[in-house]
C-alpha cells in the first residue's frame, strides 16, 4: 500500500555507527540517540537498543519512552524526556524515564512528590538557556541557576545529574566554542559551589556534532544529543553531510492517482489555499501534470527531494500532491511509484502520519 515510508535498518545501524566513531571515539562524549524523528518505530529503537556505543534513549514525548523503557533498562540504557515535563504526565514521566530535563521548580516539586509514591529516585538535567530563548533559566539570571540548582539538591527524591542547553531548534542560533563554553564554565561554577560532580553537561544537539571536527568543542562537554545525525546524515547547523553517513536511509513513496496535460496557471482570481496562504505559479505553458496520493497532512514538501531529479514538485493540499513530469525521461503512467527522499520535517510528518504505510529493508 502506499503512501510508503521504507526504513532501510542497515544504513541506520551504519549512521549510527558513524555518528558513534565522531561523537565517541573523537570527541570523548556519551552518545544520547533521539527517536522521536521516527515517531520511536519498533524496530529502529530495538536497533539503537542493542547498540554498544548508545548510552541513551531520549524523547520529547513520553508516550514513546513508555513504548522502549523496559527493553532499553534490560540492555543497560538509560532513557531521558527531552521536553520539559507537563504536569499532566509527572506520575509517566518518573515510571519511564530515568532522566528529564527541567527548569520550573513547581515540577520539580512534583516529581519529587510523585518519585516519593513510587519509592524511586528521578534524575534531573537542568536546562540553561544560553540564547535561542527556548528552554532553560536565562544564563544572566545567575541566582535564578543557582536557586534552582540548590532546590533540586534539596529534594531527597531527585537528583541533580548535570546540566544542558538547546540550541538552533527555535532561535537558530549556532552552537560555538564560545557560547558552549558558557555552559561547561556554568557547569564548573555549580559544582564548586555546592561541591558535587555533575555526571552530564550535555552541549546541544546534531547542530554541535561540527564542533568535534573542528576540534571546537569544549573539554567539559561531555554528552551529545543525536537525531537528525543519526536518521538523515545531517550535521544541522550548516547542513553539510557527516562523514560516514548517508541521507537516504529513509524513502517515501507515492503512488500516482490522475496524469494530464493541463495549463501551469490556475484559472480565475486567486485567493488562499486550503492552509490560508495565498500561491505563487509559474507560467509554464502546457504541462504534463501528475498528481500523487499524498499530501500535507501526511509530509512536509519543502523537505522531499524526487529520487528522479526531473520531476519538479509543484505544490499540494492536504491529500494530494501536483508534480511537473514534463521533462521526464520516464514516460510516467496512472499508478506508477514516483520515490523522494525526505528532510527532517518530511519525516517527522511521514513517520507520525497513520495514513503512510511503513516497510524495511
Amino acid at each position: 500500500m502506499y503512501p510508503k515510508l521504507t526504513i532501510d535498518i542497515q544504513k541506520l545501524k551504519s549512521n549510527l555507527d558513524g555518528v558513534a566513531r565522531i561523537t565517541k571515539d573523537q570527541g570523548g562524549c556519551s552518545l544520547m540517540i533521539v527517536t522521536k524523528g521516527l515517531c520511536a518505530d519498533p524496530v529502529m529503537t530495538e536497533m539503537v537498543t542493542r547498540h554498544p556505543a548508545v548510552d541513551f534513549l531520549a524523547d520529547s514525548r513520553i508516550k514513546n519512552i513508555a513504548s522502549y523503557a523496559d527493553s532499553a533498562r534490560k540492555a543497560g540504557k538509560q532513557t531521558l524526556l527531552l521536553r520539559l515535563p507537563m504536569a499532566c504526565e509527572i506520575e509517566e514521566v518518573v515510571k519511564y524515564a530515568d532522566i528529564s530535563f527541567n527548569s520550573e521548580p513547581e515540577t520539580l516539586r512534583l516529581l519529587d512528590a510523585e518519585a516519593a509514591k513510587q519509592e524511586a529516585t528521578h534524575k534531573v538535567v537542568l536546562m540553561i538557556d544560553l540564547g535561542d530563548l527556548r528552554e532553560g533559566i536565562f544564563f544572566e539570571n545567575e541566582q535564578d541557576i543557582y536557586d534552582t540548582a540548590e532546590l533540586i539538591l534539596s529534594l531527597k527524591n531527585l537528583e541533580l545529574y548535570g546540566i544542558a542547553v538547546n540550541l538552533t531548534c527555535y532561535g537558530a542560533i549556532i552552537p560555538k566554542n564560545d557560547n558552549l563554553s558558557q555552559l561547561g564554565e556554568w557547569a564548573e561554577k555549580i559544582e564548586k559551589k555546592f561541591n558535587i560532580k555533575l555526571q552530564m553537561v550535555s552541549g546541544g544537539n546534531s547542530s554541535s556534532i561540527y564542533l568535534i571536527g573542528k576540534g571546537e568543542l569544549p573539554e567539559k562537554i561531555n554528552n551529545l544529543r543525536l537525531g537528525e545525525a543519526f536518521l538523515l546524515g545531517n550535521d544541522t547547523a550548516y547542513g553539510s553531510k557527516l562523514p560516514g553517513t548517508t541521507d537516504d536511509a529513509l524513502i517515501l513513496e507515492a503512488q500516482i492517482i490522475e496524469l494530464k496535460e493541463k495549463p501551469s496557471l490556475p484559472i480565475g482570481e486567486v485567493g488562499v489555499d486550503a492552509f490560508g496562504q495565498k500561491p505563487y505559479y509559474e507560467d509554464r505553458g502546457i504541462i504534463q501534470r501528475a498528481i500523487i496520493g499524498i499530501g500535507q497532512q501526511d509530509t512536509d514538501i519543502g523537505s522531499m527531494e524526487p529520487l528522479d531529479g526531473q520531476v519538479d514538485i509543484l505544490g499540494a493540499s492536504s491529500d494530494h500532491m501536483i508534480l511537473d513530469v514534463s521533462k521526464c525521461g520516464k514516460a510516467y503512467k496512472v499508478g506508477d511509484i514516483v520515490a523522494f527522499k525526505v528532510g527532517y520535517g518530511g519525516m517527522l510528518k511521514t513517520a507520525t502520519s497513520p495514513y503512510v504505510e511503513k516497510a524495511y529493508r
